[in-house]
């Protein structure tokens, strides 16, 4: 069954150009061109990965990340914004967007992201569909669980809802204790290609994600826990076990 793909572009032009070339990639397409009409269309139906341009008419962009990243955690969101427009690009990230490409773009760039989404969305499929008598595909730490087939985080008993990029992130790092990652080396492991420019993806998903793990921490007797993911200042991040020991 083919991937299928919810583009939401109010420029004519730039959606005829998109919707050719996702078609050319096998995939099912659906197109709207406002925002509201987009919420709609992505809460009562199943894509494989939602693109969507920040400057609508309207419900912006930025609202409809906001409200299907609520609803569906693991939805994947392939940002298009205006080259000038970092303040919104920073915001999309931190509102759950998985990635973002700036305007104009090339076609076999965005090609080759929509083919790393994709990729990361069937290994997510893959592993929830996996017998789990026959899966144990569990990361340990301390009081830090993440189990890979059910997409399952929990930190000092307490769940968490994490995108799936975020879960990707977590997960590599977790599997490397203690080893320092550049951001393009993040870039390469977890979004699965490399682009100077686009460090802050993994700044904003870093941000959004050591967040929602400080939220796990319960604040017994104003206990401070050391962060969970660390900076190694002009080098990079890692994930510390002290963290969560």
């Amino acid at each position: 069954m083919a991937d299928s793909i919810l583009i939401v572009e109010d420029d004519q032009d730039i959606a005829e150009l998109i919707k050719v070339n996702m078609q050319d990639l096998g995939l099912e397409v659906t197109h709207c061109d406002n925002g509201e009409d987009a919420i709609q269309q992505a809460l009562e139906n199943d894509y494989s990965l939602l693109m969507l341009d920040l400057n609508l008419p309207g419900c912006s962009g930025l609202d409809v990340c906001r409200k299907v990243r609520e609803a569906k955690q693991e939805q994947a969101i392939l940002m298009l914004t205006a080259r000038t427009s970092e303040l919104d690009r920073v915001l999309g990230l931190e509102l759950g967007a998985d990635d973002y490409m700036a305007k104009p773009f090339s076609v076999r760039e965005l090609q080759a992201r929509v083919h790393a989404l994709l990729r990361r969305v069937h290994l997510l499929q893959n592993n929830q569909a996996q017998d789990p008598v026959v899966d144990s595909s569990v990361i340990c730490h301390g009081q830090l669980m993440i189990n890979q087939r059910t997409h399952e985080v929990v930190l000092r008993e307490q769940s968490l809802d994490l995108t799936s990029t975020e879960f990707d992130l977590l997960s590599f790092m977790a599997q490397h204790p203690g080893q320092v990652f550049s951001r393009t080396q993040l870039l390469d492991k977890v979004w699965g290609y490399q682009h100077s420019g686009y460090e802050h993806t993994v700044n904003s998903h870093i941000n959004r994600l050591r967040n929602k793990l400080v939220a796990g921490q319960p604040d017994s007797n104003n206990k401070v826990f050391p962060h969970i993911i660390q900076t190694v200042f002009g080098v990079g991040y890692k994930f510390s076990p002290e963290g969560v020991a």
